[in-house]
Protein backbone atom coordinates (compact mmCIF):
# COMPACT_ATOMS: atom_id res chain seq x y z
CA UNK A 1 0.00 0.00 0.00
CA UNK A 2 1.18 3.50 -0.92
CA UNK A 3 0.74 6.74 0.51
CA UNK A 4 -0.24 9.76 -1.81
CA UNK A 5 -1.05 13.11 -1.94
CA UNK A 6 -3.92 15.18 -3.35
CA UNK A 7 -3.51 18.71 -4.21
CA UNK A 8 -5.89 21.33 -5.97
CA UNK A 9 -4.09 22.93 -8.51
CA UNK A 10 -6.89 25.86 -8.97
CA UNK A 11 -9.98 27.69 -7.77
CA UNK A 12 -13.69 25.51 -7.82
CA UNK A 13 -17.06 26.91 -7.11
CA UNK A 14 -19.63 24.53 -8.03
CA UNK A 15 -22.79 23.34 -6.10
CA UNK A 16 -22.24 25.27 -2.58
CA UNK A 17 -18.68 23.42 -2.99
CA UNK A 18 -15.53 25.21 -2.69
CA UNK A 19 -12.14 24.58 -3.39
CA UNK A 20 -8.79 26.57 -3.34
CA UNK A 21 -5.80 26.16 -4.29
CA UNK A 22 -3.03 24.27 -2.14
CA UNK A 23 -5.76 22.52 -0.40
CA UNK A 24 -4.33 18.96 0.20
CA UNK A 25 -4.81 15.48 1.87
CA UNK A 26 -2.60 12.57 2.20
CA UNK A 27 -4.51 8.71 2.04
CA UNK A 28 -3.08 5.42 1.28
CA UNK A 29 -4.32 3.41 -2.11
CA UNK A 30 -3.66 0.13 -3.31
CA UNK A 31 -4.10 1.64 -6.82
CA UNK A 32 -1.81 2.96 -8.82
CA UNK A 33 -4.00 5.59 -9.94
CA UNK A 34 -6.12 6.34 -7.28
CA UNK A 35 -7.79 9.49 -8.80
CA UNK A 36 -9.00 7.58 -11.84
CA UNK A 37 -9.82 4.54 -9.97
CA UNK A 38 -13.07 3.61 -8.54
CA UNK A 39 -14.18 7.01 -10.01
CA UNK A 40 -11.79 8.67 -7.31
CA UNK A 41 -12.91 7.37 -4.21
CA UNK A 42 -10.51 7.26 -1.99
CA UNK A 43 -9.28 10.71 -3.01
CA UNK A 44 -13.19 11.89 -2.89
CA UNK A 45 -13.30 10.41 0.87
CA UNK A 46 -9.95 11.87 1.88
CA UNK A 47 -10.87 15.25 1.14
CA UNK A 48 -14.41 14.86 2.95
CA UNK A 49 -12.58 13.43 5.72
CA UNK A 50 -10.20 16.42 6.12
CA UNK A 51 -12.02 19.43 4.85
CA UNK A 52 -15.75 18.24 4.79
CA UNK A 53 -16.05 18.85 1.23
CA UNK A 54 -17.48 16.75 -1.75
CA UNK A 55 -15.43 17.09 -4.58
CA UNK A 56 -17.76 14.94 -7.08
CA UNK A 57 -20.56 17.38 -6.08
CA UNK A 58 -18.02 20.21 -7.65
CA UNK A 59 -16.89 18.30 -10.54
CA UNK A 60 -13.60 18.53 -9.07
CA UNK A 61 -12.58 14.53 -9.19
CA UNK A 62 -10.42 15.28 -12.07
CA UNK A 63 -6.64 15.77 -12.81
CA UNK A 64 -7.69 18.87 -14.24
CA UNK A 65 -8.44 20.50 -11.23
CA UNK A 66 -6.58 17.82 -8.35
CA UNK A 67 -2.74 16.99 -8.72
CA UNK A 68 -1.79 13.25 -7.36
CA UNK A 69 1.37 12.47 -6.40
CA UNK A 70 3.14 9.20 -4.49
CA UNK A 71 4.75 10.30 -1.80
CA UNK A 72 5.81 6.62 -0.05
CA UNK A 73 5.76 3.17 -1.72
Amino acid sequence: MALFRATVKRVVHMNNVRLEPGMQVEFSSMNFHPLSANEGKEVIDAFQRIYGVDIKAARANSSMFIDVVKISK
